[in-house]
């Protein structure tokens, strides 16, 4: 390989993952299409423009945010050098001046010596250099035709997902194991019963919770084959009930009959330590998908470590196509970072530039790949992303559930928490040689 690399995009991972390599020595060229074309959701012309809120999320490091920005710091994000000089009062959050934000990076990629700037639409993946394509959850047009073609058409153009929250979190006593039918094994599922009662005060609130805003190039014309609960619900009371929530094939242990309504939630991962509820797409906002989703018995302490979501993302197939260091299990030359990889959140996004950057970094230098502990946020994002264990695909973000902590036996969650983060940070520098 040639010692100079392309990165395409320059938001989050893209300007992540070109400082890394300049800082290393290594000559970038680094491909911006604004400002002369701006996705619908871009409004300025500089780099890493946060496009929805301000918030990089929790500062402290016993929660996930946190603890992903910690580690993120000890890998020398550009990006939370930035947030720490551009930051404005929001108690126990880290929020920015976006536009300060902004122009920091901006400044820092365009005065590196070993970064060349090309400000044009990228429409076809280079053939033959390193190239990390970073071009975000909006990436449109001959771009997404290219990906697609080299993807096998493992692109997605809509996230359409549904919650997932903690397996400690589901109250067994109000749930049981059983799979429809008791076709495949009985613990395939957790089932969520509700008696007519329990239903019809769901039901209620369903239908009158609030629903998120959609912006015109969010609106994907996906309802029929993938409906949100709440847009189901609304016709008619019974319309769940012979849908997602049909009881058919199943039978509470605990009454000897059929429920007269069941959510299943579903493994997320192997390590059984996440579930999605099946079936509940949803464009609810999240406040409102916390309150009436735990109306549920079994979900009436639920931890989400994702809400549903409905909106424009485009994301390739991550476990089929890429290995944990964010490359392309097909191609020699091919990294890929940010959201299209199917990490979630601004930190998220950044964190994989880093994390592609550092893989093309010890491929040029002939050194051993850099195999991150999943007791880390970083490892178990990579880890989760790359692992092909999952029916249906989900973008992630930061949460504790990814991360293997069977052998910390405290119930206090914060002290649990806390002890994680620790041995977290311990690791990762133990991995790295700090």
């Amino acid at each position: 390989m040639k010692n100079e690399v392309t990165v395409i995009g320059a938001g989050l991972a893209g300007c992540e993952a070109a400082y890394f390599l300049a800082q290393k020595g290594v000559k970038v060229k680094l491909y911006e299409q604004k400002p002369i074309k701006k996705s619908p959701a871009h409004k300025i012309d500089t780099f890493a423009e946060l496009v929805c809120s301000n918030s990089l999320k929790a500062k402290r490091i016993n929660s996930a945010g946190g603890l992903l920005k910690e580690e993120m710091r000890i890998l020398g994000s550009i990006c939370l050098e930035s947030a720490d000089k551009c930051q404005v009062p929001a108690g126990g959050a880290l929020a920015v001046n976006r536009y300060d934000f902004s122009e920091y990076i901006t400044k820092k990629i365009n005065n590196h010596k070993n970064i060349t700037v090309v400000n044009r639409e990228v429409t076809e993946i280079p053939q033959n250099e390193p190239v990390i394509i970073a071009t975000g959850p909006l990436t449109d047009g001959d771009l997404a035709k290219s990906i697609s073609d080299l993807t096998g058409d493992y692109l997605s153009f809509f996230d359409a997902a549904a919650p997932i929250v903690t397996a400690e979190s589901i109250d067994m006593d109000s749930a049981f194991l059983q799979s429809r039918y008791d076709r495949g094994e009985a613990d395939d599922y957790i089932n969520c019963p509700m008696d007519k009662q329990e239903y019809e005060l769901f039901y209620n609130n369903l239908v009158e919770a609030e629903s998120a805003e959609i912006h015109a190039f969010d609106k994907p014309n996906v309802y029929e084959g993938c409906m949100p609960i709440e847009i189901m619900a609304k016709r008619g009371a019974d319309t769940m009930r012979f849908g997602p929530l049909k009881p058919v094939g199943l039978t509470n242990p605990k009454t000897g009959h059929r429920p007269w309504a069941n959510l299943q939630l579903r493994k997320e991962n192997k390590e059984a330590s996440l579930y999605n509820l099946v079936g509940f797409q949803t464009n609810l906002k999240f406040g409102e998908q916390k309150r009436v989703f735990s109306l549920i018995p079994a979900l009436k302490n639920a931890e989400f470590v994702r809400y549903g979501v409905m909106h424009r993302n485009s994301f390739i197939n991550s476990p089929k196509l890429l290995d944990n260091h964010f490359k392309l299990k097909s191609r020699d030359n091919i990294w890929f970072a940010g959201q299209i990889t199917g990490v979630e959140g601004y930190m998220e996004s950044a964190m994989s530039g880093i994390l592609a950057a550092i893989s093309v970094y010890k491929e040029l230098v002939g050194e051993k790949q850099l195999d991150l502990p999943t007791t880390c946020v970083c490892g178990a994002l990579s880890n989760y992303i790359s692992t092909d264990d999952k029916k249906d695909f989900q973008p992630m973000g930061a949460n504790f559930g990814i991360i293997p902590h069977e052998n910390i036996k405290i119930k206090n969650k914060q002290e649990r928490y806390m002890l994680i983060a620790q041995k977290a940070i311990n690791d990762l520098k133990m991995s790295i040689g700090g």
